[in-house]
């Protein structure tokens, strides 16, 4: 633990947070939280750091950690508490500002020199690839992998995906928050709310979380130039990022199975199960309980679905263990996609596969 154990007893209200009443919430552990986590508000985290002002910045820092340090002109010209308080507070207890400024530095030169060298010739070199971004809870901060990475080797890691609610459920409205720094208008579900979602994680005593629409950049950013980028490289490595244990933040009705929304019957989900999954999102309804399984379920699941062919082609590229992994690029054929995923599957998986489905088949399942 790199926070002081005896740090004061705070409390997070959904009503507090968002204005909504507790009662009114149906996710039990979204209504608040309790604890002594150096967690900090969101109104604190959006304080912006010229308003504050460098005493008031480190008056802030030191009466939430309650660790006496001198801070420099470098943190406090960065945009608001929430993103000084998300790079200091994983080295706070460990150096002084000087000592933190070159962990970080080290830390992003290192980060800078792994991407680097992780793509060749178009085909992603190895299967261990970090995530570009975690959300720091307790900063309720999207920041660079590199900034978290120290403190999530001691701290408790949640994945999640929103992005696959039912279909009348989702709603392609596009919110900019501050978590994200406002980078790209972010997709939330009409009955989702990321400050529920951020107190229900804080209740299952995690640190940092990975979530797709948070993390992974969406369409219409200040960066979209760099989104098709990106993705060629973190779209095929989701299930890297998925290994861990995953937290999915589902509300289940009725029709929920039926929709080609729901995510497990998505394409992608192939990449993220996990047998030491927790479902997010319990009402206490029964539904919860009866498929706490995550395997149990999608064996349930008999016909995937996906957007694209493309996409089905690239959902199985981390999954046959190749030499290599093919990016993810979306003006690619599924064709080119496919002879790719067979040039860099490994022999026994290929023979396998031929040995199988010696011919193109007609679309027809035969058991």
């Amino acid at each position: 633990m790199y926070h002081k154990p005896n740090l004061p007893e705070l409390t997070l209200s959904a009503l507090g947070e968002t204005g909504h009443a507790e009662l009114t919430i149906p996710v039990l552990k979204q209504r608040s939280y309790t604890g002594n986590a150096p967690v900090i508000s969101s109104a604190l985290a959006d304080m912006p750091c010229a308003d504050l002002g460098m005493d008031g910045v480190l008056e802030k820092l030191n009466v939430t950690l309650r660790h006496i340090q001198f801070l420099n002109h470098t943190f406090h010209e960065m945009t608001d508490f929430g993103m000084v308080y998300a790079h200091l507070r994983p080295y706070w207890y460990k150096y002084d500002i000087a000592k933190i400024e070159d962990a970080l530095r080290t830390a992003e030169e290192c980060d800078r020199k792994m991407w680097r060298e992780v793509l060749v010739n178009d085909r992603i070199t190895t299967w261990c690839v970090r995530p570009r971004r975690m959300w720091d809870l307790f900063a309720n901060r999207v920041v660079p992998d590199w900034i978290v990475c120290e403190a999530r080797q001691v701290g408790i890691m949640l994945i999640g995906n929103i992005a696959c609610m039912g279909g009348q459920d989702r709603v392609h409205v596009y919110a900019m928050t501050p978590i994200n720094g406002y980078e790209w208008p972010v997709p939330v579900p009409k009955d989702a709310n990321l400050d529920h979602i951020h107190i229900e994680m804080l209740n299952n005593r995690v640190e940092h979380a990975w979530l797709d629409v948070l993390c992974l950049q969406q369409e219409g950013g200040i960066s979209e130039h760099l989104r098709l980028e990106e993705w060629k490289l973190d779209v095929p490595t989701i299930g890297e990022v998925y290994a861990s244990p995953a937290s999915v933040p589902l509300h289940l009705t009725p029709d929920y199975f039926e929709s080609d929304q729901c995510w497990f019957r998505r394409v992608w989900t192939l990449q993220e199960i996990t047998e030491d999954a927790i479902i997010g999102g319990e009402t206490g309804d029964d539904i919860m309980e009866t498929w706490r399984v995550i395997l149990e379920l999608a064996s349930e699941m008999q016909n995937w679905v996906f957007s694209t062919l493309l996409d089905k082609v690239s959902g199985l590229s981390y999954l046959l263990n190749g030499l290599s992994i093919p990016i993810y690029d979306a003006k690619k054929s599924d064709a080119d996609a496919w002879e790719e995923l067979m040039d860099v599957m490994l022999n026994v998986c290929r023979g396998k596969l031929f040995f199988y489905f010696p011919e193109p088949g007609n679309g027809k399942k035969y058991w």
